[in-house]
């Protein structure tokens, strides 16, 4: 097992470096550039023009990896593990696929918005429809619900895929929130799928060891380009990838609610935004400087780089934190 997490993290770190580094005058040469909204930080004007649509660079790379040493790594475990893997990578793949849908309308029309946010949601929520129902069918999901810091599970029949689907589609739009600044969606990332690594170790997982391996690669390969000041966006593209990568980790382990522990700042990006929207709607006053949150930092004087630092050394607090729930 630690062997193919050593190679497909390595693999998936200099396949996305290298992909990245022909990708990006791709990229340029057909106007493929991000546009800033006049809402946004005044200084983030600066960022225009940056490539986007990044994403497809380490999406490119995770395929690549997951082939060649799941090839390897899957050929003697059980058809359910195997299986189980399999419907997660694609469900990922078809969230990137979404936001490569959502980055490819925003370049058609010339302007920061793509799909429209309805349409959007219902695309996330038949790809997360389409994914329970086959890891139901090759038996990788039950409707028990394992509850995080209690050794209990809660038996909840078709509620439980009511739930699910709120959780699925909550995580992958909120690590698309958390895609704002240089470096923090990857970052953040990155930790949370070192987190799942070592719950699989634990839990002598192969599956979701090689999984978390590709994703932490990916992560690293991308942050070469992407750290502060980031030369490419990851756009919807890579955002959507890996947040059904994330909540599809969850899965793999088999405590779906972890991600909300693990991943606290991509809930507390999400909850930023309900609580703006809704306090302005309420009272006409607003709670943040602006919303997401990272963005009422960057307003208060925050650096890009402090924001990435402190969200991440949070992020490893909480997963800290989301490893001894499961134990």
């Amino acid at each position: 097992m630690y062997l193919y997490f050593i190679i497909a993290l390595v693999a998936s770190f200099a396949l996305t470096v290298l992909a990245e580094r022909i990708l990006i005058p791709i990229l340029k040469s057909v106007k493929m550039e991000q546009k800033i909204l006049e809402i946004g930080p005044r200084w983030h004007k600066s960022k225009e023009g940056t490539p986007t649509m990044g994403g497809l660079g380490f999406i490119v790379a995770a395929v690549l990896v997951f082939l060649g040493v799941g090839a390897f790594a899957f050929a003697k475990r059980s058809d359910e593990s195997v299986w189980r893997v399999c419907i997660t990578f694609v469900f990922a793949l078809l969230c990137g696929a979404i936001g490569f849908i959502d980055d490819y309308a925003k370049f058609f029309k010339k302007q920061n918005e793509g799909l429209t946010a309805g349409n959007k949601y219902l695309l996330q929520l038949i790809a997360s429809s389409l994914y329970l129902y086959f890891m139901r069918w090759v038996g990788g999901l039950n409707t028990s619900l394992k509850i995080p810091f209690f050794n209990i599970e809660w038996e909840l029949g078709v509620f439980y895929y009511i739930i699910a689907l709120i959780l699925i589609t909550g995580v992958v739009n909120s690590v698309n929130l958390t895609d704002g600044i240089d470096g923090l969606a990857a970052s953040t990332t990155a930790i949370v799928g070192a987190f799942f690594s070592v719950t699989s170790f634990v839990f002598a997982n192969v599956e979701a060891g090689v999984f978390s391996a590709i994703i932490i690669g990916c992560c690293v390969g991308f942050l070469v380009y992407n750290f502060y000041p980031a030369r490419v966006f990851m756009g919807d593209t890579g955002s959507l990838f890996l947040g059904g990568a994330v909540v599809g980790l969850a899965f793999l382990v088999n405590s779906p609610l972890v991600v909300i522990i693990c991943g606290i700042v991509y809930i507390a990006e999400t909850f930023s935004v309900i609580l703006q929207v809704a306090s302005f709607k309420l009272t006409g006053k607003r709670i943040f400087k602006m919303s997401p949150i990272h963005h009422h930092f960057e307003k208060s004087g925050w650096s890009e780089l402090k924001i990435v630092g402190v969200f991440s050394l949070v992020t490893v607090l909480f997963c800290v934190i989301a490893y001894w729930s499961m134990i």
